[in-house]
């Protein structure tokens, strides 16, 4: 090992959940019992789309539902807990979340998702530049009579 302290790379898309902790000063894993689990996600950009991949291990695809609002992309699930008794279990049952905020306005009609080994892969196109509009505008010099122009 060179002893060198790895350092974790942060995202440039923020989301919602880097804003606001899910946890209670003082209470390691204290969380409301109506608060939804937080849903881990990895966003990525290139090949003209962003693609947001989400850890939804055991879910079913009909769980899954997915919001799109201007530049948010929202995934929101449901897993039920089975009715027979366990002697330990550390799956996660609930209601799960999780809102991601995208650098542009996301076109909702061309979302693809699709869900495969506990991974859902949602892919959203990149909006097309629009060519630079800006110009130079060149003043003139006002004054004199009306109607009559200085150069």
């Amino acid at each position: 090992m060179t002893g060198h302290k790895v350092e974790r790379r942060h995202s440039l898309f923020p989301d919602f959940n880097d804003w606001f902790n899910r946890e209670f000063p003082g209470l390691p894993g204290w969380r409301p019992a109506t608060a939804a689990h937080s849903i881990p996600v990895e966003v990525s950009s290139g090949e003209g789309a962003y693609v947001l991949r989400a850890e939804l291990p055991g879910m079913d695809p009909d769980d899954v539902t997915i919001t799109v609002d201007d530049n948010l992309i929202t995934v929101s699930a449901e897993h039920s807990e089975s009715s027979e008794d366990k002697e330990h279990s550390e799956f996660r049952y609930g209601s799960f979340r999780r809102t991601v905020r995208l650098p542009e306005t996301i076109p909702a009609d061309d979302v693809d998702a699709t869900y495969k080994d506990g991974i859902l892969t949602i892919r959203v196109p990149m909006p097309e530049r629009k060519p630079e509009t800006r110009r130079t505008v060149p003043v003139r010099r006002a004054g004199g009579t009306a109607g009559e122009e200085q150069s």
